[in-house]
């Protein structure tokens, strides 16, 4: 299976969301992308940001699988891959 850039965002948002009491559409995300330091995002919520790292983008898509999909995938079942666009492969 295969989560697309969009998918991956709203993953975040919901996941952010749902921590910090807010509506998804009240927050913003960015997925980035960096040689050094791998895939993380950086979000915008409450008027604040805050960035999320490789392992917090794994947790929001596993929650986001689980309760959009009803399926059960762990973490370390989850790859990040940079194509046009960044896309996470799920394997199952």
């Amino acid at each position: 299976m295969r989560l697309g850039e969009q998918e991956i965002v709203n993953a975040v948002c919901l996941n952010m969301a749902e921590r910090k009491g807010l509506k998804p559409t009240d927050v913003d995300v960015e997925l980035m992308w960096d040689e050094d330091l791998g895939f993380s995002a950086e979000i915008f919520a409450g008027g604040r940001s805050q960035i999320l790292t490789h392992a917090n983008l794994r947790e929001a898509i596993v929650q986001y699988l689980f309760n959009s999909y009803q399926m059960r995938v762990f973490s370390d079942q989850i790859r990040f891959n940079l194509e046009e666009e960044i896309v996470a492969d799920i394997a199952v």
